[in-house]
């Protein structure tokens, strides 16, 4: 779903303008940006009934090149993983 549609919902919703709409929406994404810019110290950062985003390292290690078969060396990495709360996972028929 593309962000305009996500506004619109909003907006039907709660019934509500577009631009009212945008801007919470907006203001949604910009405090959990916020927080996960915050979890670098503490590597977690957890929306009560939604979900708990982490900070995880990968390890450098040796990889090979799709096209040619060749070794290659993948440098060590941080990522940001999702583990969504229970009640999104029995919104989404997952036990």
């Amino acid at each position: 779903m593309s962000k305009s549609a996500f506004v619109e919902r909003i907006a039907k919703k709660g019934d509500m303008s577009k631009a009212e709409a945008k801007r919470v929406v907006e203001l949604v994404i910009g405090e959990m940006e916020a927080g996960i810019k915050a979890a670098k110290n503490t590597g977690k950062y957890t929306i009560g009934t939604f979900g708990t985003f982490t900070i995880s390292k990968r390890p450098a290690r040796l990889g090979r090149n799709p096209r040619t078969g060749e070794e290659i060396k993948i440098k060590a990495s941080k990522t940001l993983r999702f583990k969504p709360s229970m009640v999104l996972k029995k919104a989404a028929g997952i036990k």
